[in-house]
C-alpha cells in the first residue's frame, strides 16, 4: 500500500495538468522534491516490533504506516527492470508489474531467463513479445476478449471448431509445498503448505523459492499454484478469423457455451496460418486476487550474544569397555548453550577440520573441599564432598545402581591426563548449584594407580553422564601436540567465542591397571614378592576364572627403591620375584627400601606402581 500510494502521488503530479506552473511565483505549485514520507520510527528493527514484551504496539506494525524495516523493499517492476539491463535487454515494458521483491538471491551461474521464471512463477506474470518489445505485466491486468461462438472457424489441422481437452485426475497435483526464507523476523527457512481436501488420493509437490516472503505471501502462492494445477487441467485449441489480431499471447479471452456461461482462458500461443490458432489455458480470475490470508508477526527470538564455552580435556581409561582405548574426551559447557559446539583440530594452527560436533552440555564443577586418600573398591562412608556446579542438576540413586554405573564422575587438577574416576550415591543440594556428595566409591576403573594424598580444593570435576565425549583421534598422533579451536558449531572459528588450545595424549585407555595385593615376605634366603595382575578390559565378570589378560604378553616393571632412588629394575613375565640377601648386599640395600611393580603394556609402557615398604 505504501509503495502503490507513492507511485501514484508521484506520477499525479508529475503531470503539469495535475500540477501546474504558477505565472506569479513560476514554479510549480507542488514542489515535489520537498515531500517528506511518514514516519521513521527510531526505535531499532527487528526488535520494534516483534518483541512485543517490550514493545506493546507492535501489532499496529502490520497495517501502520511505519517505514522502518520496510525502506530497503523493491518494487518487482524495478527488479525485473534491472534483470533485463544485466541481461543487456533495454527495450522492455514493466509498468504493467505491481508488487514488491523483499529479498531475492541470484545464482551468478544461472541465466538471467531463470532468474526471471523465478519471479515469474511466484508474482504471476508473464512475458509477452509486443511489437519487438518485451512487454511483463501481471495476470489479474491483461486484456480480455469475448470471442463469441459464431466467430471461431475451422482450422486447417483440426476436425473442430474449438477442440477442448481435460488432462486425467491423476496428474492433478493435491498438495503444494513451497520452502522460502521469512522476509521478516530472523530470516529463518520455513514452509508454506496448501492442499485439497481430497490430498490422500492426489499427488504432492515440493518446491523452493530463493525469495524472502512473509507467511501470508507465502501462502497465498501456494493456494494459488494450487488452485492454478487443477483448473489448468482444461485447455483449448480455436482458430478465429484474422480480423481478431487485437488477440495476442498472454491475453484472456472468454468463451461463451449454451447457456450463456463464461469461461476464461488465459492465451498461451498465437499462429498466424490464415485463421489466428490460438492455444488455451483455462484459468479462474479470481485466483489472482490478492490472498485474504492475515499477516502475523514472526516470533522473535532474544538475542543471546556467543559467549566462549567452557572445555576440558581429559586422558581416560576405558569406562565402558567399548570405547577407542587411545581417543580422549572432551566435556564443554557454556551460559546460555548455543545448542552445540564445535571441536576443531589441525596438526598446527591453520586449515582446521571439524573433529567432533557435540549436542549436550556436559555438568562441571568445582570442588569446595578437599578430597583425602582413600582404599578403592570400598565405600567412603565418611567422607563428603561438596562441588559448585556451572549448570546443571544432579540426584542420589541407590548403591546397586552405583554398581551398575551410575553416577560416575571425574576429578583432576585440569591437566588432560591426571583424574580419578570415582561413583557417589548421594548427591544433596546444600547451596544454589552446590552439592555434597557422599558414599562414594573411589579410584574406579584403574585410577587408585594415581591418587594423589590428596585433592585440594577448587579441583576441576567432570560428570561422566554420556555428554562427554571421545574425539577422534589417531594411534599414531598419541603424544604428539594437536591444536584445537572450541566454540558454537554455528559460527566459523575465527569469531571471538572460539578458545584455542594445544594439547597431546597419553592414550590413558592404554594403560595397565597396576597390580593388586602386593605381597612381600621374608624368607632364610631373602624376600619372596608375588602380586595378583589386574585387567583393564573385562575384569568385572564375578564367573570368570580369571580375569583376560588385556595384554599381547604378560609382563612387569619392578623396581627397588631406597632414599627415593631406583637401585634395581627387572623385567618380569609372571606375577613373582625373590630378591636374596645376596642380591641385596651386591646392591647396597637395607632396610627400610621399597618394591614397587608395575604391568606392562607393549603399546604403553608400564603403568601405575604398586608399593611395599620393607622394614626387615
Amino acid at each position: 500500500m505504501q509503495f502503490q500510494f507513492l507511485r501514484a502521488f508521484d506520477v499525479h503530479f508529475a503531470d503539469e495538468d495535475n500540477n501546474p506552473v504558477s505565472s506569479v511565483y513560476g514554479a510549480p505549485m507542488l514542489d515535489v522534491s520537498k515531500t517528506h514520507v511518514w514516519a521513521w520510527d527510531a526505535r531499532p528493527w527487528p526488535d520494534f516490533p516483534n518483541n512485543l514484551g517490550v514493545w506493546s504496539d507492535g501489532d499496529n506494525y502490520l497495517t501502520g504506516h511505519w517505514l522502518t524495516g520496510r525502506s530497503a523493499v523493491q518494487t518487482l517492476a524495478g527488479v525485473v527492470a534491472e534483470l533485463c539491463e544485466t541481461s543487456g535487454l533495454r527495450d522492455y515494458d514493466v509498468s504493467g508489474l505491481n508488487g514488491i521483491v523483499r529479498g531475492y538471491t541470484l545464482d551468478n551461474t544461472e541465466a538471467v531467463r531463470a532468474s526471471l521464471q523465478n519471479l515469474m512463477v511466484a508474482f504471476a506474470f508473464d512475458a509477452i513479445e509486443v511489437g519487438g518489445r518485451l512487454v511483463f505485466r501481471n495476470r489479474d491486468v491483461v486484456p480480455e476478449h469475448a470471442v463469441e461462438e459464431g466467430e471461431t472457424v475451422y482450422s486447417s489441422d483440426s476436425e473442430a471448431v474449438v477442440e477442448a481437452t481435460r488432462a486425467p485426475q491423476a496428474d492433478t497435483v493435491g498438495e503444494v509445498r513451497l520452502s522460502y526464507v521469512a522476509g521478516e523476523g530472523e530470516f529463518e527457512t520455513h514452509v508454506a503448505a496448501a492442499q485439497f481436501p481430497d490430498q490422500s488420493s492426489l499427488t504432492g509437490t515440493q518446491n523452493e523459492l530463493p525469495l524472502s516472503l512473509t507467511a501470508a505471501e507465502a501462502r497465498g502462492i501456494t493456494e494459488r499454484w494450487l488452485a492454478e494445477s487443477r483448473i489448468a487441467r482444461d485447455t483449448v485449441r480455436l482458430a478465429v478469423p484474422p480480423s481478431r489480431s487485437e488477440i495476442a499471447a498472454g491475453d484472456l479471452i472468454v468463451l461463451t457455451a449454451d447457456g450463456g456461461v463464461e469461461t476464461a482462458y488465459r492465451v498461451d500461443r498465437v499462429e498466424d496460418s490464415g485463421a489466428r490458432v490460438l492455444e488455451a489455458t483455462r484459468v479462474e480470475k479470481q485466483v489472482y486476487v490478492p490472498s485474504e490470508a492475515t499477516e502475523r508477526l514472526p516470533e522473535y527470538g532474544a538475542f543471546d550474544l556467543p559467549l566462549p564455552i567452557t572445555a576440558q580435556f581429559m586422558d581416560l581409561p576405558l569406562l565402558a569397555g567399548n570405547e577407542v582405548p587411545h581417543a580422549p574426551y572432551v566435556a564443554v559447557t557454556a551460559s546460555p548453550w548455543p545448542g552445540s559446539a564445535a571441536v576443531l583440530s589441525s596438526a598446527d594452527d591453520s586449515d582446521y577440520q571439524v573433529n567432533t560436533v557435540i549436542e549436550r552440555p556436559a555438568i562441571m564443577g568445582v570442588s569446595e573441599t578437599t578430597l583425602p586418600l582413600a582404599k578403592p573398591g570400598l565405600w567412603s562412608k565418611g567422607v563428603q564432598l561438596r562441588v559448585k556446579l556451572q549448570s546443571g542438576a544432579l540426584s542420589s540413586v541407590s548403591m546397586e545402581r552405583v554398581l551398575a554405573g551410575a553416577n560416575a564422575a571425574a576429578i583432576g587438577d585440569g591437566t588432560n591426563g591426571n583424574w580419578e574416576v570415582f561413583q557417589f550415591a548421594k548427591a544433596d543440594l546444600v547451596a544454589p548449584d552446590t552439592y555434597e556428595l557422599s558414599d562414594l566409591l573411589r579410584g574406579q576403573a584403574g585410577t587408585d594407580g594415581v591418587m594423589p594424598d590428596v585433592w585440594p580444593e577448587s579441583s576441576r570435576v567432570v560428570f561422566l553422564d554420556g555428554a562427554p565425549l571421545q574425539i577422534t583421534q589417531e594411534l599414531s598422533q598419541r603424544g604428539l601436540e594437536r591444536h584445537f579451536r572450541i566454540g558454537p558449531s554455528l559460527l566459523p572459528f575465527d569469531d571471538p567465542s572460539y578458545r584455542y588450545y594445544v594439547e597431546s595424549f597419553d592414550a590413558i585407555g592404554l594403560r595397565p591397571y597396576a597390580p593388586a595385593h602386593l605381597h612381600v615376605e621374608r624368607g632364610v634366603n631373602g624376600w619372596d614378592v608375588n602380586w595378583i595382575r589386574r585387567s583393564r578390559i573385562d575384569g568385572d565378570s564375578w564367573t570368570s576364572f580369571e580375569v583376560p589378560l588385556g595384554e599381547d604378553a604378560e609382563l612387569y616393571s619392578l623396581r627397588v627403591v631406597k632414599d627415593g632412588a631406583v637401585i634395581r629394575t627387572e623385567t618380569l613375565s609372571s606375577a613373582a620375584w625373590s630378591y636374596t640377601f645376596s642380591s641385596a648386599a651386591t646392591d647396597g640395600v637395607t632396610a627400610p627400601f621399597a618394591i614397587e611393580v608395575a604391568q606392562i603394556s607393549q603399546s604403553f609402557g608400564p603403568g601405575p606402581y604398586s608399593r611395599k615398604i620393607i622394614n626387615v
